[in-house]
Order: structure tokens, then sequence, then C-alpha cells
């Protein structure tokens, strides 16, 4: 009898097998349900997501345009800032040539009144007086000397301001660069999308750049990355712009007051250029009237001198007429000496002759006094006529001095091109304003 061979395994009952294929199929189903969930939560994250991204970057594109915007907003105000302030800048350069050329210009007033002063020096004896010209022409060089250091102060200002303006000017075309090149990086992730080539993941994109923001001096100015707020960005932009229009404020207000100090160092040097030429006038008509009558003086000294050295020589030649007299009564009287015996009598002949000398003596005494009070006298017109002489040689020297300052002083209202000396320094003699050359020339044909 054959033997069947069983392999030996467990066997299960019945409704074991049933259990098992139950909850096998309750198992299929509960997994296809979890599934199904997971399939439905995966569709609603997938369209929350896609949403959610695509929100998210169409507002991070509509932030980067209105930051677009804004920058640019700057930018315009800080190019018109940039564009005021170097107006402003060569404005003040332009002020700070014309303050310069004005103060160059007081060293042809200054070096006239010291020459004047010099020339003055010259006169001599009592013609060195100290009046009415001296005491303006020191005013004169006061007023030169207070404008020079007026003048000095405001380009001082002015150089100041311009540093000011230079350092203003600096911050204004940094913070400008950096609008400018935060503009073109904006731009540029603005023109991206998820189609661009060149977008890469990069090494934690999210961290905050190192450093801080500080005072405005030094906000976001540093070579290094920092970062500042919105706040601090916009303050600091403003701040510039404040500085910047605060700063121009005080150089257009620094220009007008230097115009002003200008005008009025001009029309002080001006007015005392007037008053120092009037009392120039003034003392040469002076000196004029004074060497015109001493001119006078000097004419009837001399008619008074030749009167009276006519006089004189007529009365030596009356002395010596009488002289001739005296000796022939004196003849007279000694030759009747010699008459013999009693013919030796005092006739009337004898009193008469007698009283002719005594007459004769009495009237030379007379004359001779006379002649020596005239000799005094001539001598006298003499001395007096010396000292007429010199003083008029004093003025007359203090007269050429003056005029010599008058046609030195010319230099102030003649331009240099035209100027030609009316007093030579040499021949002192005067000239004029010379003609044009072709009247020249035919003047030497």
């Amino acid at each position: 009898m054959t033997t069947l061979s069983v392999k030996p395994s467990q066997h299960f009952r019945l409704p074991d097998w049933q259990i098992s294929s139950h909850l096998l199929s309750s198992n299929a189903e509960r997994q296809r349900d979890a599934s199904q969930q997971i399939r439905q939560e995966i569709c609603t994250l997938r369209n929350e997501t896609n949403n959610q991204t695509i929100w998210d970057e169409y507002d991070n594109q509509n932030r980067l345009s209105e930051r677009i915007d804004s920058v640019d907003r700057w930018k315009e105000i800080l190019d018109k800032s940039l564009t005021d302030t170097d107006a402003e800048i060569d404005a003040m350069i332009q002020m700070k040539e014309a303050a310069e050329r004005a103060l160059q210009a007081k060293n042809l007033p200054l070096d006239v009144a010291i020459e004047c002063l010099t020339l003055r020096e010259s006169r001599r004896d009592i013609d060195v007086v100290k009046d009415a010209v001296d005491d303006e022409l020191h005013k004169e060089v006061e007023v030169i000397d207070n404008s020079k250091l007026a003048l000095q102060k405001k380009i001082k200002e002015v150089f100041e301001q311009l540093c000011l303006l230079q350092e203003v000017r600096q911050q204004l075309n940094s913070d400008h660069r950096g609008k400018m090149e935060a503009l073109e990086i904006d731009r540029v992730c603005l023109s991206l999308n998820v189609h661009s080539p060149n977008i890469s993941l990069k090494v934690n994109p999210t961290r905050v750049p190192n450093g801080s923001a500080g005072q405005y001096g030094n906000m976001c100015a540093s070579g290094c990355p920092s970062s500042c707020t919105m706040q601090q960005w916009d303050d600091y932009s403003q701040y510039i712009k404040d500085r910047a229009e605060a700063e121009r404020k005080a150089s257009t207000d620094l220009r007008e007051a230097t115009a002003l100090t200008i005008a009025e160092t001009n029309n002080e040097l001006e007015a005392q250029r007037v008053a120092t030429e009037y009392a120039f006038r003034k003392r040469i008509r002076e000196i004029e009237r004074y060497l015109s009558q001493l001119r006078w003086q000097e004419k009837k000294t001399l008619e008074e001198i030749a009167e009276l050295e006519e006089a004189t020589r007529r009365l030596e030649e009356d002395l010596r007429v009488k002289m001739r007299n005296l000796k022939l009564a004196h003849t007279r009287l000694e030759t009747r000496t010699y008459r013999p015996n009693m013919e030796m009598c005092r006739d009337q002949v004898h009193y008469g002759l007698t009283d002719e000398v005594h007459q004769l003596e009495s009237t030379m005494a007379v004359l001779k006094q006379k002649l020596g009070q005239s000799q005094h006298t001539l001598d006298a017109l003499h001395k007096n006529l010396a000292r007429i002489q010199a003083d008029i040689a004093c003025k007359s020297n203090s007269l050429l001095l003056n005029n010599k300052c008058m046609d030195t002083r010319r230099k102030l209202t003649v331009p240099a091109e035209k100027f030609v000396p009316e007093v030579d320094t040499f021949n002192r003699t005067s000239n004029r304003t010379l003609p044009p050359l072709k009247c020249r020339q035919l003047e030497l044909i």
C-alpha cells in the first residue's frame, strides 16, 4: 500500500481563512481611502502653494516696481540737487574770483596813496605842514586797509563755504551713485523670471548683511556691506537733500553779502578818492593863490628896490655935489686966511662962507643919515626879497609835488594803456595825454 507524503505545515481553520480575507480586503479599502485622502490633500496643497507662489512673486514684482519708482524718484531729486549744487559752486567760484579781483584792485589805490604821501614828504621848510590833504591821504590808506581786511574775511568765508558745498556734493554724488547701482540691480531683478538661464540656488540668501547703520554722515557709506531700515534709508536721503538746500541757501546769502561788501568797499574807496582829490585841488588852488600873491610881492619888492636904489644913487650924487660945495667953501675960507695985515677982517664974506660950511656940514650929516637909512632899508628889502623868493621856490616845489600827486592819481581813473604822465618826473615838464598815433604822425609831417 502506497503511503501519501504530506508536507508538514500548519493548517488553519476555515473561519481563520475567512477572517484573513476579510482583514485583507478591509486593509486594502482603508489604504485606498487614506491614499485618496492624501491625493486630495496633495491636490489642495499644490493649488494653494502654486497660488501662494504666484501671488508672492506677483507681490514682489510689484514691490520691486514700487521700489524702483521710489529710488528713481529720489534719484531725480538728487539729480536736481546735484545740478543746483554744481551751479551754486560755479557761482561761488565766480564770486570768490570777483572778491579776489576786488582785493587785488585795492593794491593800486594803496600804492598811489603811499606814493602821494612819499612825494609830499619832499616838501621843504614851512610847507611841510599837516594839512587836509595829509589827513585825507592817511584816511584813504586806512579805508583801503579796512576794505582789504573785509574782502579777505569774505574770501575766507567763501572758501570755507565752497569746502562745505564740495563736501555736500560728494555726499549727494555718493548717494546718487548708490541709487543708480540700486536701480540697475533692482531692474535686473525685475527682469528675472523662472525661465531665466542665470538663476540658481545661493548659500544662505536670506542672511542679513553684516554691519548696521550709524549716524547720517556714515550711514550706508562704508565699503563693507551694511543694512539699514527703510526709515533710515529715507531719512538719510532726506538729510542729504536738506543739508544741500541749507548749504545752498547759506551760499546764496554769503554771495549776496560778498557782493554787498565788494560794492560797499568800492563805494567807500571811490568816495574817499573824490574827497582826497577835492582836498588836493583845494590845496593846489590855495598854494597857487599864495604863490600868486608872493610873486606879486616879489614884483613890487623888486620895483621898490629899484626905486630905492635909484633914490640912494641920487642921494649919493647929492652928497658928492655937497662935498664939492663944501670943498669950495673950505678952499675959499683957507685962501682968505692969507690976506695981509688989516685985510684979515671978519667981513660978510667970512661970515657967509662960515655959515655955508656949517650949513653944508649939517646938510651932509642929514644926507648921510638918510643914506644909512636907505642902505639899511635896501638891505632889509633884499633880505625880504630873498625870503619871498625862497618861499616862492618852496611853494613852487609844493605845487609841483601836489600836481605830480594828482597826475599819479589819474591811474585810478584812466585805463593803464591810455595813461601818460602829465608831469615828467625827471625833467619836471608838463605833458598831456598823447593824441592817437595817426594824429601824432600828421603833426610830425
